[in-house]
C-alpha cells in the first residue's frame, strides 16, 4: 500500500524524469546518429514537451503547496497527453509499415538537413525533407516511431494509474480504519 501511495504522490516528478529523458534520447539520435527528424517526429516530441510543462507545474504545485501530492487532475491531464503521443506514433509507425496512407506533408523527396542544404534553400536550392513514411532506424524489428508508441503507451498507463489509485488507496484505508 505504501508503494502505491509513493507512486501516485511522485508521479508527477517521474513522468517529467522520463519526458525530459526520451527527448534528450531523440536529440542524440538526431545529434549524434545524423538521424533527423520528420513532420511527425516533431510532433512527437512536441507532446513530450508539454507533458515537461504539465509534470513540472503538477510538481512545483505539490512542492509550494504542502501537499502529499500534486490532485490527481494532473496525472489524468498526463494520461491524455501520453494517450495523443501514442496515438501519434501508431499513426507514424503504420504510414512507415505502409499499413495507410500518410499526409501529403509527411512524405517527398527525402535527404539530409544540414547547414548547407539550409544555405542552398534560402539561395534558391531545393531543399530535401526527410520523409515520415520511411524508416531511419529499427531495433528489435520495430521503428523509432513504434518504440515511441510502446513508451507512450505505457506511460498513459501509469498516468491512467497514478490518477485513480490515491482515490482506491484512501477508500481501502477508511474501510480499514472503519474495520478497527
Amino acid at each position: 500500500m505504501k508503494a502505491v501511495l509513493f507512486f501516485s504522490r511522485w508521479w508527477s516528478v517521474i513522468a517529467l524524469i522520463s519526458a525530459l529523458c526520451l527527448l534528450g534520447a531523440a536529440h542524440a539520435f538526431q545529434t549524434f546518429g545524423n538521424l533527423n527528424p520528420c513532420h511527425l517526429c516533431l510532433k512527437q516530441r512536441d507532446i513530450y514537451w508539454i507533458a515537461v510543462g504539465v509534470s513540472l507545474a503538477a510538481t512545483v504545485w505539490a512542492v509550494f503547496t504542502g501537499a502529499k501530492g500534486p490532485p490527481r487532475v494532473f496525472s489524468f491531464v498526463l494520461f491524455a497527453i501520453f494517450a495523443t503521443g501514442c496515438a501519434i506514433a501508431i499513426f507514424h509507425m503504420g504510414g512507415e509499415e505502409k499499413w495507410w496512407a500518410l499526409p501529403a506533408t509527411c512524405t517527398g523527396v527525402s535527404d539530409e538537413v544540414s547547414i548547407d542544404s539550409i544555405a542552398a534553400m534560402l539561395s534558391g536550392g531545393k531543399f530535401k525533407a526527410p520523409q515520415c513514411d520511411i524508416v531511419a532506424w529499427r531495433f528489435l524489428g520495430l521503428s523509432m516511431a513504434g518504440w515511441n508508441a510502446i513508451i507512450s503507451g505505457a506511460l498513459a498507463i501509469l498516468s491512467l494509474i497514478a490518477s485513480l489509485r490515491l482515490q482506491l488507496y484512501y477508500r481501502l484505508s477508511q474501510r480499514q480504519a472503519g474495520n478497527a
